[in-house]
This record gives structure tokens, sequence and C-alpha cells, in this order.
């Protein structure tokens, strides 16, 4: 399977660069943050989670080592070569029709904030066309302040540091980001296009896919558990 880099999405640095662009050998070197922790919290112990956009397995594998059962979906061969301990499905996100139905459907990573909206229609779609009845869908929102508080930069541990360079209209409601990461022996950019909801948007593209918010799950409304309405 050839899947071309999609439009408005580039990186460069060493390794390989995926589809939307980022760099495998760069997310082979972050540290996961709280995600699990929050996941873990939300739903119930064991449960059946479908991984969307899993990349190297970042989230995959602590949540493995929680006991859930994680199949772990995304477009790029050489990120899913790095997964250990889950099924791994190689799949455009929007494209995915596995006939089955999971108890979690996970879409983190900001994914929701495809710059396109009909890529972002196909990714809620496809969360709630691989909803269990009684599941939920838990999903990361970009914070309130991502497109306004720029140039900015943190510390990446041990060594490295992440910096948001610049923030661009392009479109009506879209945004070109500029990141780069550097490291005492590499340096990555990314470019990537996100569209910015607010509250009231962002729950409209839910409704549009038949789901609703049931609960924002950190204090910065980041993370969201959406229910199916039908």
């Amino acid at each position: 399977m050839t899947i071309e880099r999609r439009r408005g999405y580039d990186g460069t640095g060493p390794g390989a660069i995926t589809p939307d662009g980022c760099a495998v050998e760069l997310w082979e070197r972050l540290l996961v943050g709280d995600e699990p922790e929050v996941i873990a919290r939300a739903v119930p112990a064991g449960a059946r989670i479908l991984e969307l956009g899993c990349g190297v397995g970042r989230v995959t594998h602590p949540l493995t080592e929680l006991g859930f059962q994680v199949t772990a979906v995304d477009e790029s061969a050489e990120m899913l070569a790095r997964v250990r301990g889950a099924r791994t499905v190689r799949s455009p996100i929007e494209h995915l029709d596995l006939g089955e139905r999971f108890d979690v459907v996970l879409l983190g990573s900001f994914l929701v904030h495809a710059g396109d909206p009909a890529v972002r229609q196909g990714l809620l779609d496809t969360c709630r066309r691989h909803l269990a009845d009684g599941g939920c869908v838990l999903i990361q929102r970009e914070g309130a302040d991502y497109h306004d508080n720029v140039p900015r930069e943190r510390r990446l541990s041990p060594d490295g540091v992440a910096r948001v360079v610049s923030d661009t209209p392009v479109e009506p409601g879209v945004h070109s980001v500029l990141m780069e990461f550097e490291f005492p022996d590499a340096r990555w950019t990314h470019t990537f296009r996100s569209r910015p909801l607010d509250p009231a948007q962002f729950e409209q593209a839910l409704a549009d896919a038949g789901l609703a918010v049931d609960a924002y799950l950190t204090e910065d409304r980041t993370w969201v558990r959406a229910l199916a309405t039908d």
C-alpha cells in the first residue's frame, strides 16, 4: 500500500517521514505523558480499545501493560513496525472499516482538528462506525490558547526542546503550524494543518457523526468522552 503525502503536511530530519509529516525516529524518542492514566480512569478495566493514529505505540504500550486489549491503527508501515503487544492495522483512519465494534475508540493527537473538514468528518464517522453499544469515544482536543501563544517552546526529557515556530492562517478557518524538535544530535521539523474548533463547533462536529459529549475528562478540557446518540 502506497500512501502519498497529505496536502499541507511535511516534515524534515533523519529517518522516515510519514504521509502527515511525522518523523518516525523523533516519535520513538518522545516520552508518553499522562494520556494512559486519563484513558484508564475513563473506561472499564480490560476494555477492547481501537486506537486510531497509534504512531510508534507511545500510548499503545502503556495501555497494553495496563491490561487493555488494543487494536492499533496507523497509515504508516514504519510507525506500525515499532508497535509491540497489540494487533496492528495499516490504513488511513478515515477509510477504516474493520467490520468490528469496540468498547472504546481512541482518537488522540489532536487529529479531530484536521484542516480538511471532510477528513475530520471521516475520522469521526470511523469512530462511530466501530463503537460498540454502550461504548465510548475518547478524543483529544487542542488547548484553548494553542494558536495564540506562539512562538513557544517546552523541554523534552531528557535533552530535547519542542518549539511551535509559527502558526499562519492559510485558508478560512485553517492554520499551517510549523514545529521544530531539537536534540543535541538531531533536528526535525513538522508542518501540518489545523482547524481550530470552539466548543460549539466541536460539539456540532460530533453531532454530525452521531456522537455527543458525555464528559470533559481533564481540567483543561482537552480530553473528552463522547457517547453515541443513536
